[in-house]
């Protein structure tokens, strides 16, 4: 019903009282500068009887902005408005109210809602609102007879004034102690029984609507009907006594669920508007309750009928209510939500959209500071949750959740309704995460959930209902990380919420249910048979108590078949799957032709035959799995956010019927409904995903050479896309990427296999270093669109400045954080999803103009291959479960030369992976630190010692990995691109080449493959100057766009740390650039040196602007959990891979990272080369020399000091001052090669100059 949980009054009686309490004077409006001046000191309020010069009532300063009167006002029945006067302690008047006391008689609401008003204040910069709350039939005598009935009722309703204000149950039932003796002295007929008995009615209700007891509301009905019997036909207050039976009926229906009592509520609510003429102005009021009622009757039911008149008598209500009406916004609120609830019966998207746009005009209807504006917020919220349900649409969750922000922040603290509003808020943000994956959602809904419940006080009925909602967001945070202490969380607070529920409680099978949902999910994590036993039981408890007729019955029946299927595909128990069987065919025979539900009860039902079908093989029951399931897609409308999931249920069963002895063509249907699937044009991305990769894993597994495995594979790399899409930040696009990880690799696979190298190229481009792509495509030069429409490209270019700017900064919310802050971070959400929308729409004006049809769109292979440099080529190797292959981009060549690797496998990678790891762990290097390089010169950088056991001269891993890489990879690469060993002697340079691994190999130093023992040592040293690069698109766009670097940022900005907090000294970064420096400026270079504290990160990264090329000798460090947070690290701070972002270093050449680990990536993400070097070439250098694993801090001063001798000698010119890094790869090879012809070539030695790699052009 729309107001669920209001309290009846009687809005008809002329003669009763009504006393005003907790009465306050709250600052609205975004003043917060006006709160700290402003001093309000007493309400002069005029027009109350006996006081005709106005009595005052002092303001005290209860909290920032809200000043509260400690008394009340008794108004009788002859006082029609008030004049309230606002006045500050100097006198000033500061605003004023005229209450119109007749129009509060004619709101019928419950006894602690708040009613607002706001001030007409004399200075427009200050917003104030009067907020009361409304108490009905507390009148007293005024005749002065010395009566027992007299002084009882006096002596209740003080008692009862006294629980309004402290809210102590003893008060109260003090109070009707004392209001029953009062009626049961008075004689029946008796003029005073009326009020008599109305106050008896209220203290009741008062008392219910605290504890929840149901003697309570039973009381108050039994008397209630007194009322009534004793009222004489034709009286005008009897529609009024009518109205408020019907609600207590209402509000005992909604405690116990008894049919009989909303039958008894709709019966005298329909008399009430019967005996109301037309034209009266309690007549909407009416009618509006009317359709609550039936509102609150289909809930239970799910008739149709029902809701149709809840509508068609809203509506009359709303239409019957002029435009300035102050009761109009409260009508559209619940001609609303009776929308929502046949939307949610239906399916039907007009009715939700019908909701909202009634809701909003409530909303824009309702003045800033009025006291419904929270809840009419509130409701608005709650219907664009609904519809993104329905769509799954991202800014109708977002609308959603600012909504209910603002609702939240707009209720007072102490409001009765502030709990429900944060649990609904928090239902949106879960509801969100659902869709996103994010753990910052999933995070504040359970937040908010948790303060609702902290607001709520032990005994209060509310309590268990929030409970129950905060276990729901701990199981869905289980969901997602698996941390056994949520779903441990989860139970017992649901435990706690059925242990509250009183047997016989409406509500009890619906917490059942959740807490049912706990231990399903727990029993799927954990395996253990008590939990998915406890399930079953809790559930089946949870059908025992839904009566018969109760329009939640087959869904509950459902989840019952569920829990039984789960213990089935456990246990094999073929009892379980014929129970679960059972109770879904009982379900969906429960459920009448076009209720919203039966698609995927049917759906659940198909699920089940199937599962019984692959445990016995009966024909029969994989027959009935795809009958049913086809009627549930069926059954589901065009547009609807299920029917992709839907269509891969019954494919998959359609599947499971093609094996052998079986139809054939089933191949078929089910390749055509996960096609359907991934192409449909609604439902999550996630899902699309997951069935376009059913789509290509069944074609490749039945016929590898279908050419539809291209359209297959297309179409799920174009989801991938949208999955992580510009709308998100880019942390949240990464962490959506980890579950696609390893679909491109898939995808090159099945291309080689078609000896389609070209489809290979383009998919692994589109599918790998996805953010990096974003962002060069956000960076893209716009010259040549500007010749043809200067104001798009301005376009495109200013929204693409600002989608950087919002992917790389914007917030993330935390639970620390004020509400008005997360509003603010909110509204910073919406934004960015407007602005991918818009970037969105202005690529489609783009690509309408001839020439520019693939303007940003994933490179063809055609267009790649036109931009390989010529000094050598680049080589992709692909390593999926299948097989492995390597693809060779030459310069001249129109598409890939295809190299088949049938020696290596994704088997082998892995292992050398993890072997190489292990060792690096053993020999502690993943850390710069001193070192003695004793033996091999000194200690490798961060590395421990190591003594040569018996393990190592046997059976060297490094060596292992190392041999095994080049004679299973990169040799047979080598030789079919015809490259031979170069003889040392003869002082040539050796041909460049740049390794773009994939997979695993990303974490291997292909660069080093070799043998290393024995007279037929050989390594990949010998044969080519190796460079790396995270895609090929980021070499051949440096071959396309070769910009000149402008010549004042030509130059070398060094920067040492040896002494950062917290992390070892390394006094060789020291050494190391001063060593750079002076032999820089000897050669005349720009050059600039700040050492430690002389310079902070902000400044670090000003000089990186001004200077083309950087050398940074520090710690480095890697982050696993959160990869943009890697990072330099400072004496003043840390420079962070995610501020490196968001810079855009046009003149960018030269950076080397003499670091640890700059170069490691993230094995979640292994093909989004997530990691320090990547990020300077996305920043905007050209070239970057990195380390793979930690480094020795003398080894690095040789490297670095070799590396940059090299550059300095072979620099271009000897007059020209700036700094050129284009050698730089020649120069690491040498530097590295200095190192180790030093060396010799044991474990540790290998480990100290292999880790230095060079990244780019």
């Amino acid at each position: 019903m729309g107001q669920q949980n209001s309290l009846p009054t009687n809005d008809t009686h002329g003669s009763h009282q009504i006393l005003l309490t907790d009465i306050a004077i709250q600052c609205t409006g975004d003043i917060d500068n006006t709160k700290a001046s402003l001093h309000l000191a007493e309400l002069c309020v005029f027009g109350i009887p006996d006081a005709e010069e106005g009595k005052l009532f002092p303001l005290v300063n209860a909290s920032p902005g809200r000043w509260e009167v400690k008394d009340h006002i008794l108004l009788t029945a002859e006082v029609n408005s008030l004049d309230c006067v606002v006045r500050s302690d100097e006198g000033e008047d500061i605003g004023f109210v005229d209450v119109n006391v007749t129009t509060m008689l004619g709101t019928a609401v419950r006894p602690d809602h708040q009613l607002g008003q706001m001030v007409q204040t004399f200075d427009s910069q200050i917003q104030l609102t009067m907020l009361c709350k409304r108490v009905e039939a507390l009148s007293e005598s005024n005749e002065g007879e010395d009566d027992i009935a007299i002084q009882l009722e006096s002596e209740g309703v003080e008692l009862l004034r006294a629980f309004i204000q402290t809210g102590k149950l003893s008060d109260i039932t003090d109070a009707m102690s004392m209001l029953q003796q009062a009626v049961d002295v008075t004689p029946h007929g008796h003029a005073r029984m009326p009020r008599f008995l109305a106050n008896l009615r209220t203290s009741y209700l008062f008392r219910f609507e605290r504890t929840g007891v149901l003697s309570d509301i039973t009381q108050a009905i039994s008397v209630q009907q007194r009322a009534v019997e004793i009222t004489p036909q034709g009286h005008e207050d009897l529609p009024g006594l009518l109205n408020d039976l019907g609600n207590m009926f209402a509000l005992r229906f909604e405690r116990a669920g008894v049919l009989s009592d909303i039958t008894e509520a709709i019966s005298a609510q329909q008399r009430a508007v019967d005996l109301t003429p037309q034209g009266h102005e309690d007549l909407p009021g009416l009618l509006n309750d009317l359709g609550n009622l039936f509102a609150l009757r289909f809930e239970q039911t799910g008739v149709l009928s029902d809701i149709t008149e809840a509508i068609s008598a809203q509506q009359r209500a709303v239409d019957l209510t002029p435009q300035v009406h102050p009761h109009l916004p409260r009508y559209l609120i619940t001609l609303g939500i009776s929308f929502k609830c046949r939307f949610q019966r239906t399916g039907v998207i007009s009715d939700i959209s019908e909701a909202i746009l009634a809701q909003q005009r409530a909303v824009d209807l309702t003045p800033q500071g009025h006291a419904d504006m929270p809840g009419h917020l509130n409701s608005l919220g709650n219907s664009f949750a609904n519809r993104f349900k329905r769509t799954g649409m991202l800014s109708d969750i977002t609308e959603a959740i600012s909504a209910q922000q603002r609702a939240v922040g707009l209720t007072p603290q102490g409001d009765a309704d502030l709990p429900g509003r944060l649990t609904n808020l928090g239902n949106s943000f879960a509801n969100r995460f659902q869709r996103t994956g994010m753990l910052s959602d999933i995070t504040e809904a359970i937040s908010a959930q948790q303060k609702a419940v902290g607001l709520t006080p032990d005994g209060h009925a509310d309590l268990p209902g929030l409970l129950t909602n905060l276990g729901a967001s701990f199981t869905r945070r289980f969901l997602r990380d698996g941390v056994l202490s949520d779903i441990t969380e989860a139970i017992s607070v649901q435990h706690r919420a059925v242990n509250l529920t009183s047997q016989g409680h409406a509500a009890l099978p619906g917490r059942l249910n959740n807490l049912r949902n706990s231990f399903q999910s727990r029993f799927e994590r954990t395996g253990m048979l008590s939990d998915i036993t406890e399930a079953i039981s809790v559930q089946q408890r949870v059908v025992d108590l839904t009566p018969q007729g109760d329009a939640h019955l087959p869904r509950r029946l459902s989840n019952l078949g569920s829990s039984f299927l789960h213990r089935f595909q456990r246990t094999g128990a073929l009892s379980d799957i014929t129970e679960a069987i059972s109770a879904q065919q009982r379900a969906v025979d429960l459920t009448p032709r076009g209720h919203a539900d039966l698609p995927g009860l049917l759906n659940n039902l198909g699920t089940s035959f199937l599962s019984r079908f692959e445990r016995t093989g009966m024909l029969s029951d994989i027959t009935e799995a795809i009958s049913v399931q086809q009627r549930a897609v069926d059954l589901t409308p065009q547009g609807h956010a299920d029917l992709p999931a839907r269509l891969i249920n019954i494919g998959n069963s359609f599947y499971v019927r093609s094996a052998p002895g079986f139809d054939e063509a089933d191949l078929g249907a089910a390749l055509s409904r996960y096609k359907a699937a991934a192409t449909s044009p609604v439902g999550p991305p996630q899902t699309k995903l997951y069935a376009a990769r059913r789509w290509a894993r069944t074609l490749i597994q039945h016929n590898p050479q279908s050419p539809e495995i291209v359209l297959a594979f297309d179409t799920a790399l174009g989801l991938v896309a949208v999955i992580a899409g510009l709308e998100q930040t880019v942390q949240g696009r990464y962490t959506q990427l980890e579950d696609s990880s390893g679909l491109a690799l898939e995808a090159a696979a099945a291309a080689c296999v078609l000896d389609r190298p070209d489809k290979a190229l383009e998919w692994l481009e589109q599918g790998r270093c996805l953010v990096w792509s974003q962002l060069n495509n956000l960076r893209t030069p716009l010259d040549h669109l500007y010749t043809y429409d200067k104001e798009l490209a301005q376009s495109i270019a200013d929204t693409a400045k600002r989608l950087e700017t919002a992917g790389s900064s914007r917030g993330q919310p935390d639970v620390s954080m004020s509400l008005k802050e997360k509003i603010s971070l909110e509204n910073e959400a919406r934004a960015h999803i407007d602005l991918a929308s818009r970037w969105d729409d202005l690529l489609k004006k783009a690509r309408a103009i001839p020439g520019f049809e693939s303007f940003l769109m994933p490179a063809s292979c055609s267009a790649i291959m036109r931009n390989i440099p010529e000094s050598g080529p680049i080589i992709i190797i692909t390593v999926d479960e299948d097989r492995c292959d390597a693809l060779a981009l030459l310069a001249g060549l129109e598409e890939p030369i295809h190299i088949p690797l049938p020696n290596f496998s994704l088997e082998k990678a892995s292992a050398y992976r993890l072997d190489l790891d292990t060792e690096l762990r053993s020999q502690h290097l993943r850390s710069r630190a001193v070192e003695d390089l004793a033996g091999l010169m000194r200690e490798p950088r961060g590395c421990r010692p190591a003594t040569m056991t018996k393990r190592l001269l046997e059976d060297p891993p490094v060596h292992r990995v190392l041999r095994g890489l080049w004679q299973e990879a990169v040799k047979p690469i080598l030789d079919a691109l015809g490259f031979s060993r170069e003889d040392r002697a003869s002082g040539r340079l050796l041909p460049r080449l740049w390794w773009c691994p994939t997979g695993p190999l990303t974490f291997l130093p292909l660069h080093a493959a070799g043998i290393y023992r024995g007279e037929d040592s050989e390594s990949a040293f010998d044969y080519v100057v190796s460079s790396y690069t995270p895609t090929v698109v980021a070499i051949t766009d440096r071959v396309k766009g070769n910009i000149a670097i402008d010549a004042k940022d030509l130059g070398l900005f060094l920067t040492s740390q040896p002494s950062a907090p917290g992390a070892p000294a390394i006094p060789g970064t020291t050494r190391e650039v001063r060593s750079i420096f002076r032999m820089a400026e000897q050669r005349g270079t720009k050059v600039l040196k700040l050492e430690g504290d002389e310079v902070t990160v902000d400044g670090c990264l000003e000089r990186m602007e001004s200077f083309s090329s950087i050398h940074l000798a520090c710690h480095g460090s890697q982050n696993a959990a959160d990869p943009l947070k890697s990072r330099f690290l400072f004496h003043q701070g840390s420079l962070e891979l995610e501020t490196i972002l968001r810079s855009n270093l046009k003149n960018g050449d030269l950076a080397f990272l003499s670091a640890c680990q700059t170069s490691t990536g993230e094995e979640k993400l292994s093909d989004e080369a997530v990691h320090l070097a990547a990020g300077m070439l996305a920043a905007g250098y050209r070239r970057v020399v990195g380390t793979m694993w930690s480094i020795g801090d003398h080894a690095a001063q040789d490297v670095s000091t070799a590396f940059y001798k090299y550059i300095l000698d072979h620099q271009e010119g000897t007059t020209d001052a700036g700094f050129d890094g284009s050698q730089s790869a020649q120069a690491l090879h040498h530097a590295t090669r200095q190192l180790r012809d030093r060396l010799n070539d044991s474990e540790r030695s290998l480990l100290t100059w292999i880790p230095f790699v060079h990244f780019g052009y």
